[in-house]
């Protein structure tokens, strides 16, 4: 005996709901549209240096997230591996706002498709690979905005755009070197501060005094890397705890100084241990393990800022004001 419904059909041989041929036709014409867009990628994704990456853009991202096979050196995005799944997982939570969001056709999301395919075949053109992933993840959200519609595109945005932090950005290269020097001289200014007498010297920072620490400001130390990390992880963060659409971008934007700001924080404790117990403990030793506790203490400033942001300050007046200005008002009167 067979239960039909107007979703699907129970099946009591197999036990489970059988698909309308409606539905059928649908995930059909969706997996060869995901097919054609993976051969598309994969196949003639790259044309630059073929011989190294091969012609996929998929094989030429993922060389740059391995640290050990990037050639190219620069910026670490290792992180890499992580933003399809932290996307995945905001899908997750949006699931029942997708289900449940009106679908219609949306011819816009036609051009947003054309616009997209423009993008990787530029990018085939021009040898730019980043670009023609920026027309795939363009692609990726264009398809549903034009079969579902904007009421569910809408919830896609995010999950779509934090792609982007995939794509490694080999420009951001060029920054090293400012991000050097800045990173030396506040940090030398810090340590002066401080009462320690400290000078500069391109990206080197050492002791006025004789036998002091001496020590360089690499690239490594630039501070690139771990203002990559902190956007990326801000980014979501303000996504899921910040309610309105500026409060997102605010603490978004807050985590480039503090990127900034712990990494000089970093340098300058280096330099201290240095001073305290020379350079051998504090270039290998606490070198090694100091960028965790700044991290950590970036994302506990990252919290802090979150929650300022939350805070309904008119409540919070009223409330103080109720209950420290009400009994003297009472008391007068």
């Amino acid at each position: 005996m067979q239960a039909a419904t107007s979703m699907n059909i129970w099946s009591e041989r197999w036990r489970l709901a059988a698909l309308s041929p409606d539905e059928l036709i649908r995930i059909g014409f969706f997996a060869v549209m995901v097919g054609l867009v993976y051969v598309l990628f994969h196949v003639q994704g790259n044309t630059t240096q073929v011989d190294v990456y091969t012609p996929s853009a998929f094989a030429w991202m993922i060389n740059y997230w391995n640290s050990e096979a990037n050639l190219h050196g620069g910026v670490d995005y290792s992180h890499g591996y992580l933003i399809p799944f932290v996307s995945l997982g905001i899908l997750w939570l949006k699931r029942r706002e997708l289900a449940t969001a009106p679908k219609q056709i949306c011819q816009w999301g036609l051009a947003v498709i054309v616009i997209a395919l423009l993008f990787h075949w530029l990018g085939a053109k021009a040898q730019q690979t980043r670009m023609s992933l920026f027309g795939l993840i363009l692609l990726a959200w264009g398809i549903p905005l034009y079969l579902y519609g904007w009421q569910l595109a809408k919830h896609l945005i995010f999950p779509a755009a934090y792609l982007v932090f995939c794509i490694p950005l080999t420009f951001l290269d060029q920054l090293s070197f400012p991000l050097r020097m800045f990173a030396a001289s506040a940090s030398t200014s810090i340590l002066n501060g401080l009462g320690i007498e400290a000078q500069q010297s391109g990206s080197a920072i050492y002791s006025a005094a004789a036998g002091g620490f001496n020590f360089d400001v690499a690239d490594p130390c630039s501070g690139i890397r771990s203002l990559l990390a902190m956007t990326a992880l801000t980014a979501v963060y303000a996504y899921l705890t910040q309610k309105t659409l500026i409060k997102k971008w605010i603490l978004f934007v807050c985590a480039i100084p503090l990127a900034i700001i712990g990494n000089m924080a970093r340098i300058a404790t280096i330099a201290l241990v240095a001073q305290a117990f020379g350079d051998q403990i504090a270039l290998t030793l606490y070198h090694d393990y100091s960028g965790y506790v700044v991290f950590g203490v970036a994302i506990g400033c990252m919290v802090a800022i979150g929650s300022a942001l939350n805070v309904n300050y008119r409540e919070a007046w009223h409330t103080w004001k109720h209950a420290n200005l009400s009994p003297i008002s009472s008391s007068s009167a």
